[in-house]
């Protein structure tokens, strides 16, 4: 059996394979062929998907370093913007909008797996319809669900866009989707960049705007929902609605 080789920056290049130099079993396309996707490790799954690499730099390798600088984490390539992933050697601009799409898949996928007449019945629910959709952004956003009687989302808006700490909210125009929506109730979400699900004093201000709002104009305010990558808040939890 040969020894395994690893690569690093410091092989001189005449001594780093290529792919077509590889045993069969280390060849992505050969042993996903042989054994099934499911053995391939997350760089092999990324060259299967990229295809060709550089002159000296093979697509396995490439592939690598890709996830090298992301900490082998795809929640941190997520949030890699484009000109980041271009600044990796070997990846321009149709690996990097490859790259994108394959994000942009998982995120659907995910989304796809919420059935459109499911009742809400817990914030878990919520969590789980809005996480794969906001909770590894690397900036706020915040979105309006509406709800029916049978409390089913009709209804998905997105209301406004932050920064990294923050995010801008208009009671008014909140109130105005829910009311040309028919609403019969409503539940707020929005991310925490930070990762920390705990609210703050703006988070709490705009509930209660909204809250009140809401009850003027006969709409319920069912829960607020604060959405990161691994954990979520519920105001209705905590019992502060």
């Amino acid at each position: 059996m040969k020894p395994e080789f690893n690569y690093t920056n410091n092989v001189p290049e005449r001594f780093i394979k290529t792919v077509k130099e590889m045993d069969t079993d280390d060849q992505p396309r050969e042993k996903a062929e042989k054994y099934g996707v499911g053995v391939l490790s997350i760089p092999e799954l990324w060259a299967i998907i990229l295809r060709t690499g550089t002159p000296g730099n093979p697509i396995t390798e490439l592939c690598r370093e890709l996830m090298r600088s992301n900490e082998g984490k795809l929640h941190n390539l997520e949030r890699r913007t484009r000109k980041e992933i271009r600044d990796i050697k070997g990846i321009g601009t149709t690996k990097s909008i490859q790259i994108e799409a394959v994000m942009e898949l998982i995120k659907r996928y995910c989304n796809e797996e919420i059935p459109n007449d499911e009742i809400i019945r817990q914030s878990s629910q919520i969590y789980s319809r809005m996480r794969h959709k906001i909770g590894n952004l690397d900036h706020e956003e915040l979105w309006l669900l509406i709800l029916n009687r049978r409390n089913q989302v009709v209804k998905e808006i997105f209301l406004t866009k932050g920064t990294g700490t923050a995010s801008l909210f208009d009671v008014k125009t909140a109130i105005k989707h829910a009311i040309l929506e028919n609403a019969e109730s409503t539940i707020m979400c929005h991310n925490h960049p930070s990762g920390a699900t705990h609210p703050s004093p703006a988070d709490d201000k705009i509930t209660k705007d909204f809250q009140e709002a809401c009850k003027y104009m006969s709409i319920k305010l069912l829960d607020h929902v604060i959405v990161t990558a691994n954990g979520f808040y519920s105001y209705r939890d905590a019992m502060k609605l």
